[in-house]
């Protein structure tokens, strides 16, 4: 116990020392995030927080080294764990840096997380039999593998998927170290109590500096940090006895939270046929936000349900009170589950009262009209016919805005055109996104602008492709009267 309360204090000072520096040297290389459609901070707020974290948690570790005490000795009695934490935590660490400072895609994300994964596997984190109510113990055998992979590489995603707002990942974090703890002290496990106190220290110390108004967010190096060192603690804090049999109920319910929303992602952008790790604003805390609950007041309530969570898992790992933990859960999901039912219909009402009809999604829309425009763009016969073209094709589709923009030396004013003739969108009330399109045609900086509605407050991959579609037709049209200078000079047709 008192290692634990060294560990705790030692990261906590180390985090609060360290972060300030961090937080220049964010700004000073450009690792910073500025308000967007999908931000919620208002101002430019630096990033990189991850790298305090990850100081701060192995402080205490490697204070181990210097001293003599049963749980120093426990922990380097097995020294591939030591390799497996220290070389997968860094691993998924220095990915999220260099994704937070040049960005990194998805599909390569994914495949190196799963290379920590491997590399914690091999070093004895294991999930090979799970320990289930009334089930007994379930052998995974060749599987063992992929079960662990897919705990950690999940759990990794859940956190950086639930770090949305101000403290938000940083709390969920501290709550679940925290049933790590008390469980290590129920199982009698030194190990995971001083693993999770250096952990619950330096997430409560950044805290300080992450809570709203946050002055600086851990990124994605803080958030898959946090979920990797979660997941190979859970898998650890949660045995039955052996290292190969794992509780699983336990990390399951203490994560419940971001593992919740996780899943209710998944399954939203797979019923709207978008690509599962495609952003958007669909998380419960844009749905808390969407409600009218300020920032703070958001956070706080997901901690409170966090809490129940925690309070659930320890009382599972307890076994004979299974039963009452199951039902927090239960409750759980049930608050999460009317939170995101009360934000949807908070949307819907808002239409309603507009006089609006439901609107099908943007995409669904675009399939349908996209051909059709792209044949009627390439037989303009002239540029005026060419913009009314543009216009008749954002009504058609319910976008909100479109702009043509020439080289700034075109004397012809630039196309400018929004629903309504308004100065301002009539969507002011909704996510209103934009998507930009160059057009060599008409020179280096001319550009085709599509703005339009939608509530997930992003661009989809397949909206994309189908408005790059549309640029293009424009473009091969304006293009022809370049390569016939004598329709140009006779004024039938001209560039924009």
């Amino acid at each position: 116990m008192i290692s634990a309360i060294l560990a705790f204090s030692i990261a906590l000072a180390v985090v609060v020392t360290v972060t300030p520096i961090v937080r220049r040297f964010a700004i000073d290389v450009g690792a910073v995030d500025a308000p967007g459609e999908r931000r919620v901070n208002a101002r430019v707020i630096p990033r990189l927080g991850g790298i305090a974290l990850v100081v701060a948690f192995f402080a205490p570790l490697l204070a181990l080294f210097g001293i003599e005490t049963e749980v120093a000795r426990q922990f380097f009695a097995e020294p591939l764990r030591i390799v497996g934490l220290t070389a997968g935590g860094l691993v998924v660490a220095s990915l999220g840096v260099f994704d937070d400072v040049r960005g990194v895609r998805a599909v390569h994300k994914l495949w190196i997380q799963i290379a920590a994964a491997a590399l914690a596997f091999l070093c004895g984190y294991r999930i090979e039999a799970i320990a289930l109510p009334f089930m007994g113990h379930l052998d995974m055998g060749i599987f063992a593998f992929p079960v662990t992979a897919l705990w950690i590489v999940a759990i990794v995603n859940a956190i950086n998927l639930i770090d949305g707002l101000d403290g938000l990942a940083g709390g969920v974090t501290f709550f679940a170290c925290v049933t790590n703890f008390v469980v290590g002290a129920i199982n009698g496990d030194p190990l995971v109590m001083l693993l999770s106190a250096s952990l619950g220290g330096a997430v409560l110390g950044f805290l300080l500096y992450n809570f709203n108004p946050a002055s600086i967010f851990m990124g994605d190096s803080g958030s898959m940090f946090l979920g990797f060192v979660l997941a190979t603690t859970g898998i650890l804090g949660s045995s039955v006895k052996s290292s190969t049999t794992v509780a699983i109920l336990v990390p399951l319910v203490a994560l419940g939270l971001p593992i919740m929303d996780t899943l209710f992602a998944m399954v939203r952008r797979f019923l709207e046929r978008r690509p599962i790790f495609s952003p958007d604003r669909g998380h419960i805390h844009h749905q808390l936000l969407g409600m009218g609950i300020n920032h703070r007041r958001a956070v706080l309530i997901l901690y409170g349900l966090s809490i129940l969570f925690t309070a659930g898992a320890i009382l599972v790992s307890m076994g004979r009170n299974w039963q009452v933990g199951g039902a927090l859960v239960v409750l759980s999901v049930a608050v999460i589950g009317v939170v995101r039912a009360l934000g949807n219909f908070q949307t819907a009402m808002r239409r309603w009262r507009r006089g609006e009809r439901m609107r099908p999604a943007v995409v669904e829309r675009l399939r349908e009209r996209v051909p059709t425009a792209i044949h009627k763009l390439a037989a303009a016969a002239e540029i005026a016919e060419l913009k009314q073209l543009l216009v008749d094709f954002a009504e058609t589709v319910d976008l909100a805005a479109v702009r043509l923009a020439g080289p700034e030396q075109d004397p012809l004013p630039a196309f400018v055109w929004r629903r309504g003739g308004e100065r301002s969108s009539p969507y002011s009330g909704e996510h209103i996104v934009s998507a930009e399109y160059p057009l060599p045609a008409l020179g280096e900086h001319a550009i085709l602008r599509f703005e339009w509605v939608t509530d997930q407050g992003d661009v989809s991959p397949e909206a994309d492709i189908l408005f790059q579609l549309i640029a293009d037709a424009c473009d091969a049209r304006i293009a022809k009267p370049l390569r016939a200078k004598e329709r140009i000079s006779a004024g039938h047709l001209r560039p924009i």
